[in-house]
């Protein structure tokens, strides 16, 4: 089915548009520019070279895709902002593609992206994600599917957020956040998160064993690496444990609400 494209938008030629899409007045599209099918454009939404969207994604209006990176390194290179399937983008959102040749800012499939949400160059978004209002991720972020933030977050350069973690509203974090917490709104482990636990269907003998694993990293006054080890001795093993050890065994910038050392 042909794409209903309102002759009052702005799109270059070169722009590949899906079929059956529905793309509204005053929308602004450059050529270098993939729109995958079944997509539907609101008016006055931006979408700008090195975009490469796929199918049944739903863009509101005055969202910016593929915005140049707000980096001082950048220097106009070639870079991409890939966006996948079925993802909400709401009124005011911005997404900046990469700084670098050959660098991508990825958003997976089926999120949700609130007003004014902000996701910065080269970060990295998994599947079935919430942004909520006014939440703003800075660049070289990764974050797994099932991240939950809430309004008005901060998330600093180079953070990870694990699978399922949860931040509260008005939080900002300089240090990773583990998969399966709550962040509190003072970047402090806050208990695990099993609102998304029972949502996704992990076991509830698993949960327990994630919030023992967790009582070692947080309530003990051991090393993080003493408390891997603790865990690895004392907690049975499971997809979701294994997870938790990887991501925190290969931390960078250190955990939220955890000392060095």
């Amino acid at each position: 089915m042909a794409s209903e494209i309102s002759p009052k938008a702005e799109i270059d030629p070169k722009a590949k548009i899906g079929n059956n899409c529905k793309i509204f007045p005053f929308v602004y599209i450059e050529g270098d520019v993939e729109i995958g099918d079944g997509c539907i454009i609101f008016p006055f939404v931006s979408i700008l070279n090195g975009t490469r969207m796929g199918g049944h994604n739903k863009i509101h209006q005055g969202a910016v895709i593929g915005a140049l990176p707000q980096d001082f390194e950048f220097r106009g290179e070639k870079s991409e902002c890939i966006i996948g399937n079925n993802n909400i983008i709401r009124e005011n959102v911005v997404i900046n593609r990469a700084t670098h040749t050959g660098g991508k800012t990825v958003i997976g499939d089926d999120n949700v992206l609130m007003e004014g949400a902000h996701i910065s160059h080269d970060t990295k978004v998994g599947n079935q994600c919430v942004f909520g209002y006014g939440t703003k991720i800075a660049g070289d972020c990764q974050i797994d599917d099932f991240a939950v933030f809430s309004s008005s977050v901060i998330a600093n350069a180079k953070t990870r957020i694990g699978r399922g973690a949860m931040i509260q509203a008005g939080c900002t974090f300089s240090k990773d956040v583990p998969p399966y917490v709550i962040c509190t709104r003072h970047a402090s482990y806050g208990g695990v998160n099993t609102f998304v636990g029972h949502l996704h269907g992990t076991d509830e003998k698993v949960l327990r064993h994630i919030a023992n694993a967790y009582r070692l990293v947080f309530r003990s006054n051991t090393s993080l690496f003493d408390a891997l080890k603790q865990i690895k001795e004392q907690v049975p093993d499971s997809p979701e444990i294994r997870n938790l050890l990887e991501f925190m065994g290969t931390t960078q910038l250190g955990l939220i609400g955890k000392k060095s050392g």
